[in-house]
């Protein structure tokens, strides 16, 4: 028995963020029905990959979904969303309060139809505050946030290549939906979950605003060198690179030991993490020596040998290849139309022993469940062809 056996999620997300919460949810057990536009949610094509332009997100995020297409603005498409929501559990939708409101999405409008119903809602700003109104992406969120001012190099802010902020929104998003289900398990009652790109992002950055309210430090950014602790930086070898990371007096120790030099341990600008930090770029600087005179292979095993925290910098190959990754298991091959290839997706990024996850189903071609799902409302061949004739779906 799955975890969420019997329960239903409409999914009206777009993008990541709400998208991969509800497969989370989906992971997990749920019925998971994507509804997108009619002519298919421009999410769908993003990094395209198959032959009808499907791109890599989407077959991520909308694995083991359900696929309908509906036009929720029309009145035959209002009446249709009516009994959908009435059959649901969770409704998830990212936009902001005013564009649930347009599509009768918000939990008032929604708990009219299905009391108990669970609105997961999130948005780019949260739902306060003067741009509470505005829309925005992942790395909106690592803009403001301090997150990307820190990135890079001093005078270059720099974000990061994948939308973290999007993938950590959809996680918060789904613990904040199991425990709303799990209190209407208790009460009976429903609720709105809220979640928000910026929110995240200031979790995600919260110990480095703190340091600055507090001690006021103006950090700048220093590249892969960490500010707080040495030496932690990614290094050049001889035929690639590698990453270090030693945070600690005992692993200090292990890596002055491994350079043969006991004199860091008695020089008083290393004698704790955050001198090593203010004094980072002498102990990178010797580390670099050292890495230069060196294989990724050969630093990689004496980095081990000593204990010390370390990892080669792989390209995308590299990490599809890696021999850890690949006897991790973490990636399922799933079949595709017009991909000739199976596509690695990754599972849930948790493991349940009891009540496992699975991926058991690609994600949907546009409207490929539709005629399913609304055959299951009651819809007749005839008033679906109506529908579909009307643009309704």
């Amino acid at each position: 028995m799955a975890v969420l056996d019997g329960i239903r999620v409409l999914d009206f997300g777009r993008y990541i963020a709400g998208p991969f919460c509800a497969a989370l949810l989906a992971d997990l057990g749920a019925d998971v029905i994507r509804l997108e536009k009619v002519g298919g949610g421009e999410d769908r094509f993003l990094a395209p990959i198959s032959s009808s332009g499907e791109g890599a997100f989407y077959v991520q995020v909308n694995r083991n979904k359900r696929g309908m297409t509906l036009n929720p603005r029309s009145t035959d498409g209002k009446e249709v969303l009516q009994k959908l929501v009435a059959t649901a559990d969770v409704v998830v939708a990212n936009l902001p309060e005013a564009g649930l409101v347009v599509l009768g999405l918000d939990y008032e409008s929604l708990k009219t139809i299905k009391a108990d119903i669970i609105l997961t809602s999130i948005s780019a700003f949260g739902p306060d505050g003067p741009s509470s109104h505005k829309l925005g992406f992942d790395a909106i969120g690592q803009a403001m946030s301090g997150i990307m001012y820190l990135s890079g190099s001093p005078g270059q802010p720099t974000k990061a290549y994948s939308p973290y902020v999007d993938f950590t929104t959809a996680l918060a998003a789904t613990v904040g939906t199991m425990a709303a289900l799990s209190v209407r398990g208790q009460t009976g009652q429903g609720q709105e979950v809220k979640g928000s790109l910026l929110a995240s992002a200031l979790t995600i950055a919260n110990s480095m605003l703190i340091e600055q309210a507090i001690v006021r430090p103006n950090r700048v950014a220093s590249l892969n060198r960490s500010q707080t602790q040495a030496p932690s930086d990614a290094f050049q070898t001889s035929d690639g690179w590698v990453l270090v990371q030693c945070i600690g007096q005992p692993l200090f120790e292990r890596w002055a030991n491994l350079m043969g030099e006991k004199k860091w341990l008695t020089d008083p600008r290393f004698t704790n993490d955050q001198l090593r930090g203010e004094n980072g770029t002498v102990i990178s600087d010797r580390m670099a020596t050292w890495c230069r005179d060196h294989t990724t292979a050969e630093a990689l095993q004496a980095l081990e040998v000593a204990r010390i925290p370390s990892a080669e910098v792989m390209s995308p190959q590299q990490a599809l290849d890696d021999a850890h990754i690949q006897a991790s298991h973490f990636f399922t091959g799933v079949g595709f139309p017009g991909i000739d290839a199976t596509v690695p997706v990754a599972e849930a990024p948790f493991k349940l022993t009891e009540t496992p996850t699975e991926i058991f189903r690609r994600a949907p071609l546009l409207g490929e469940h539709t005629e399913s799902i609304l055959t299951d409302l009651g819809y007749s061949k005839a008033g679906i062809a109506a529908l579909r004739d009307h643009g309704v779906i």
